[in-house]
């Protein structure tokens, strides 16, 4: 065999891993820095961003912030930071609200260390009650709040359930040209979008993108 073919062998097998792992690397990339990974939500957010520029979008609120910052967009995709550092760029504003004051917490820390205090603001509150006293109209509403199980069916209901609590609560401030986004939902027994999905389908809205995440809009 020769030399040059036995130099490449040897290449590719030394290459390999890491080709696999670059083909696999979900980046936002120029947006945000190469090194984040987003994996299973890129292809929701990449069309939301684009959707956001052109609408406009100026209000955007959050349900279930982003308790571990930008160390989470693998695992939670770090929404507040990363949807934050596009409202800072576009002149708009992000809501996030959690129910747990540790979450909060952690959240605030990196929109401070992000540069993003004034843009971002997070709630340490229900979402329900929340939302009940939010009076603008959203251009962005992200609905990834009360937990999910893989394997607690009782858990999972409750979580569906809240999802839908919170669409139906916020409804009549959404305009025709809302975005709607929805974490969670490629899990087990339909993930935390089911319920809120299935009455939003038959109220005048349509799925654009249905993978981990939802993505709908207005008919």
């Amino acid at each position: 065999m020769p030399i040059q073919v036995i130099i490449g062998v040897i290449l590719l097998i030394l290459v390999s891993p890491f080709l696999i792992k670059f083909i696999k690397h979900k980046s936002l990339y120029p947006f945000m820095p190469f090194k984040y990974n987003f994996k299973r939500r890129r292809i929701t957010f990449v069309k939301t961003l684009k959707l956001l520029k052109e609408r406009n979008a100026k209000i955007i609120i959050e349900t279930g912030t982003s308790r571990k910052g930008l160390k989470g967009t693998r695992g939670d995709g770090a929404f507040t930071i990363v949807f934050g550092k596009w409202a800072k760029e576009h002149g708009a504003k992000l809501h996030s609200v959690d129910i747990s004051e540790a979450s909060c917490e952690g959240s605030k820390k990196e929109v401070t260390k992000q540069g993003l205090d004034g843009v971002v603001t997070v709630h340490h509150d229900d979402s329900l009650e929340f939302l009940k006293t939010f009076n603008d109209p959203i251009d962005l509403l992200y609905l990834d709040s009360y937990d999910y199980s893989k394997t607690d069916k009782n858990i999972q209901l409750k979580s569906q359930e809240h999802h839908l609590k919170e669409f139906k609560i916020i409804e009549n401030k959404l305009h025709d040209n809302t975005i709607v986004l929805i974490d969670d939902c490629g899990l087990p027994g339909g993930g935390k979008g089911k319920t809120v999905i299935e009455y939003m389908t038959n109220k005048n809205w349509k799925i654009l993108i249905n993978t981990y995440q939802v993505l709908l809009v207005r008919k």
